[in-house]
């Protein structure tokens, strides 16, 4: 669970996820944040045995975080059997955490879906909810694949296909890390599974969506089809 600046979320989000899973471990990715998010998050940690940290020198994209967060649970001796990848901002409910881990029973990769039958966004602008689905039908286009919700940032991966995949070799480090995850995955010839969510937006804090950072994205759409033979063999 990546954070900057979600001090306002972390501890309510913590106590959410071992509300409806207690047995998880949550591991807090904080990038410095100048809130106080990672000293709050060594509290929660230091009161709790479930809670772990992760502090990095400062803001390198989404995607960094996520894959030292994947670098950290698999070397980890805890043995981790699954990673699920998680916003600290309440937009990924906890209580949806039991179906992707259901899910996953006959799936290497779930996704939790907003576009898939039962999936939704709540409080989303008619211009946010155009440019999701225009990118989302780029992105399918391009890639010529039929997941729904190529964007989608609430993920569960089985550890296997973390240790198969190349992770080094992943090129983005912002919004476009959860399309690339995902072809990589497909290439790969892993089973990925969509499951419905309900995705509100953010009631604390400021979003760190922008148009630039999707259109950066929908260009990296290109690259990897391109790629696509070189993705299958993992290199």
């Amino acid at each position: 669970m990546p954070t900057y600046n979600e001090r306002e979320n972390l501890a309510a989000i913590t106590r959410a996820i071992h509300a409806a899973q207690p047995d998880l471990d949550v591991l807090v990715i904080d990038d410095a944040s100048p809130d106080g998010t990672g000293e709050l998050a060594d509290r929660l940690a230091a009161a709790d045995p479930r809670i772990k940290v992760l502090h990095r020198a400062g803001k390198e994209g989404l995607g960094r975080a996520y894959l030292d967060g994947f670098r950290w649970g698999l070397e980890d001796g805890a043995d981790y059997t699954h990673l699920i990848q998680m916003d600290a901002d309440f937009s990924h409910d906890p209580s949806f955490l039991g179906d992707l881990l259901a899910a996953s029973a006959d799936a290497d990769v779930v996704i939790g879906s907003r576009y898939v039958a039962g999936g939704s966004t709540e409080g989303w602008t008619l211009r946010r909810r155009l440019l999701s689905r225009a990118g989302g039908v780029y992105a399918r286009t391009v890639l010529g694949v039929t997941i729904r919700d190529l964007t989608a940032g609430f993920v569960c991966y089985r550890r296997g296909v973390l240790e198969a995949l190349d992770l080094r070799g992943v090129e983005a480090s912002g919004y476009g890390f959860q399309i690339e995850m995902k072809y990589r995955c497909l290439r790969r010839g892993f089973r990925v599974r969509e499951v419905p969510i309900a995705f509100p937006d953010r009631q604390r804090g400021a979003s760190k969506m922008s148009l630039g950072i999707m259109v950066e994205a929908l260009g990296l759409c290109w690259r990897l089809r391109l790629g696509g033979d070189r993705l299958a063999g993992g290199a």
